[in-house]
């Protein structure tokens, strides 16, 4: 059976785990879930900042800027990787 390291894990403490799992020194146990419930306040203070920023630099960039950053991410999008 295999599980997903959890994100607060380390690889040097994930081997640590593994090699006192293997010698009994713990019970093999399933990892801890990470939580799933998020900050309210932040996800709305994040939501707020992406939909106002990509207007905001629109708004103060020049045409030519503009065509300058559309023909980079164009070339970017469509060049052979």
């Amino acid at each position: 059976m295999t599980t997903k390291r959890p994100p607060n894990l380390d690889f040097s403490q994930l081997a640590k785990r593994i090699v006192d799992q293997a010698t009994g020194e713990i019970e093999k146990d399933p990892l801890p879930e990470p939580p799933k419930e998020k900050n309210a306040a932040a996800v709305a203070l994040g939501k707020l900042g992406g939909k106002v920023g990509g207007k905001a630099r629109a708004a103060k960039l020049t045409a030519e800027q503009q065509s300058e950053i559309g023909k980079k991410a164009a070339a970017a999008r469509w060049s052979a990787k």
